[in-house]
């Protein structure tokens, strides 16, 4: 089969094309011919060598967490029923940029009537986690919300269920092109974030007492800065690191403001909980209540071209990988 391996720790020049023996299914596990994988900027870091501490992936290996497409065959104990099935499967830290996949049947989540594979990748990480975000802020109707990374595929998800839960949103991004696409899904206000007095334009657009909610997906200096607009007794969820870190909290000014801090923590989900939440996020899309937004796909062979765009920030919504 076609596949990438990472070769060595590096830039995204080792995401290599090569050739690997197929994969055979064992006992409880399916093999998926893999229709999209998704791809998301973590696995920059892991390529990268910037995430050793805590993922204990050594090159050579395949990246790739998150795959959907048919179960080609299956191995010992699994159901034949499987066999040709349209799936979506989280692998964990390795193994989806490749044209065949090993999952374990119990990672396995149908594919409702009516939604592609490529959307179907495309909510893998990233609905799962907005789905697992939205549920723990438990916002009200008419609250403001900042989303900060909001052109980003976990931030679209993000604009949108805080707009169907009846929220109103202001939309932090960089760029025309991310601004003109959360205006069009409905964002109350669009902020650039890369221009200077950004903040002021969020108080202006929330009344002058800033945002109830605050969903940080960027970090740094300027999920710090989301913080400080955060209205007295709101909350604030410290999930993104996009800048290279996670923003800086101070613990004793969130108490003297009344500020619920969340962190990264909310959005590490056991697989039953990764499971249920991603049964819920493709109903909801196949029901057209969300929509992801893919905004560039590449070809299996150009994953180096995707890991750079991604890290250049020059791309909108979701990037797949198309084997």
């Amino acid at each position: 089969m076609r596949a990438i391996q990472v070769t060595r720790f590096g830039g995204p020049e080792v995401l290599v094309a090569t050739r690997l023996p197929d994969p055979v299914a064992g006992p409880g596990q399916v093999v998926v011919r893999v229709e999209a994988a998704d791809v998301i900027l973590f696995e920059a870091r892991i390529r990268a060598g910037l995430a050793q501490d805590f993922m204990p992936v050594r090159p050579p290996y395949v990246p790739g967490g998150a795959v959907a497409g048919r179960v080609l065959s299956v191995g010992e104990g699994v159901g034949s029923d499987w066999v040709g099935r349209a799936v979506a499967a989280r692998l964990g830290d390795r193994g989806g940029y490749a044209e065949l996949a090993l999952a374990p049947v119990e990672a396995l989540v149908a594919v409702p009537d009516g939604l592609g594979p490529r959307e179907a990748a495309a909510l893998l990480h990233d609905g799962t986690t907005a789905l697992g975000l939205a549920d723990a802020a438990r916002t009200k109707p008419g609250e403001w919300v900042l989303v900060t990374g909001a052109g980003g595929g976990l931030g679209i998800l993000m604009v949108q269920l805080a707009l169907a839960a009846g929220e109103r949103v202001v939309a932090a991004a960089r760029g025309k092109r991310k601004l003109d696409l959360l205006a069009e899904l409905g964002a109350h206000a669009v902020v650039d974030y890369s221009l200077p007095g950004w903040e002021e334009r969020v108080r202006e657009a929330t009344g002058g007492a800033g945002p109830d909610m605050v969903y940080d997906g960027v970090g740094g200096e300027i999920g710090r800065s989301a913080f400080e607009l955060t209205a007295r007794g709101g909350q604030f969820s410290a999930h993104g690191a996009a800048a290279g870190g996670f923003a800086s909290i101070d613990p004793e000014e969130a108490r003297r403001r009344e500020v619920a801090v969340r962190g990264i923590e909310q959005a590490q989900f056991t697989p039953d909980t990764a499971h249920r939440l991603l049964r819920r996020v493709l109903a909801e899309a196949a029901a057209g209540r969300i929509r992801p937004v893919i905004g560039q796909t590449f070809p299996l062979e150009r994953a180096a071209d995707a890991h750079r765009a991604m890290e250049g920030r020059d791309v909108v919504g979701k990037t797949l990988l198309l084997p």
